[in-house]
């Protein structure tokens, strides 16, 4: 706890400033919005789920300024159903169901998915000259405050969710976007950029992503930079081994989920996201929830214990037993969640 005490501190600080201070420093600035999204339906398997939540292919494809592109977005809903709250999953693979999205499960809870796979938008590497990266980046060379590949996969969980909007059976107001790792440092990303999202959901994305920076016991700047560095904007590499010089730390990410609701889930075994600094950042952050009128993270003063979930707040949280995994027991907790706070 006595961490807290050493984070800067983002009281007093416009969202806008805690977001452009991110953009700048770790993630980069993102391509233009689209101004127009449409979806093409590729393919269509009206039996899927047993018949009760028909699987939908969809050629998603975003227009803007600087051109246009398409990638595939895989979307199940409860068949015969009206106001269907939705997940926004960026996930690794392009498999309906995966191992980590049950779907049939989240249909029987009541929601609806829309899924892409991250290398569809582009590849997990240092390659700038393919997919979205090859259209925003013609030359495969970007500046050193331009968006690594976290940004253009936020990019594209975006545009999924302007094609959401559009859909008459979702519940416009109950849309939420989780990912794992990586994945789940894109959901934060994408929910602090992005406001009409109802919560997004953060599944052990430890360093540079929901976990603190500063005394992480787990992975750190340095390493994640060095083996890594594609995720993130160039200006990022300066804080490796320097973390005590960010001018914020993680806790600002979560803060800049406003106004809506951001979650955190842990892994008692997961050591290299640090569970306890991802814990920490959800203390820091709170503050900056209570004063802009939120309920904030309300938590016991102590660290959690594996089972333990505190739901009641804006800020959400769980540590569950296990390894660096997205699985039922998560979604089971979010599902929980979303359903505690009606």
């Amino acid at each position: 706890m006595e961490l807290l005490k050493q984070l800067p501190n983002p009281m007093g600080l416009e969202k806008k400033d805690l977001l452009g201070l991110l953009l700048r420093e770790e993630y980069g600035y993102l391509p233009a919005r689209p101004y127009e999204v449409t979806a093409e339906e590729t393919a269509f398997d009206r039996k899927f789920c047993a018949g009760k939540a028909p699987l939908r292919t969809l050629k998603l494809t975003g227009r803007a300024e600087w051109g246009e592109f398409s990638f595939p977005v895989y979307y199940v809903a409860p068949k015969d159903k009206t106001g269907i709250p939705a997940f926004v999953h960026i996930n690794f693979r392009d498999a309906i169901p995966d191992r980590y999205q049950p779907t049939e499960e989240l249909v029987d809870a009541g929601f609806a998915t829309l899924t892409f796979c991250y290398k569809d938008v582009s590849s997990d590497d240092g390659d700038f000259t393919n997919g979205l990266a090859g259209v925003v980046y013609p030359n495969g060379k970007r500046k050193r405050d331009d968006c690594g590949k976290i940004g253009l996969w936020a990019w594209a969980a975006m545009a999924v969710m302007d094609y959401a909007m559009t859909l008459p059976e979702l519940d416009h107001g109950r849309i939420s976007v989780v990912g794992h790792s990586r994945l789940g440092k894109t959901a934060l990303l994408t929910g602090a950029l992005d406001e009409r999202f109802y919560c997004a959901f953060s599944n052990d994305s430890g360093c540079s992503g929901a976990s603190l920076a500063r005394k992480n016991e787990g992975e750190t700047v340095a390493k994640i930079v060095k083996t890594f560095p594609y995720w993130f904007c160039e200006n990022y590499y300066k804080y490796a081994d320097a973390e005590d010089t960010l001018p914020f730390d993680q806790h600002w990410l979560l803060a800049a989920n406003l106004p809506h609701k951001v979650y955190v889930a842990s892994a008692a075994g997961d050591l290299w996201a640090c569970p306890k600094n991802e814990y920490l950042s959800c203390i820091a952050a709170s503050d900056y929830y209570k004063a802009h009128g939120k309920s904030g993270f309300v938590h016991p003063d102590r660290l959690p214990e594996v089972g333990d979930r505190f739901h009641e707040g804006d800020i959400g949280y769980h540590l569950r037993d296990g390894l660096h995994y997205l699985g039922r027991e998560d979604w089971k907790n979010y599902i929980r969640y979303l359903n505690f706070i009606e």
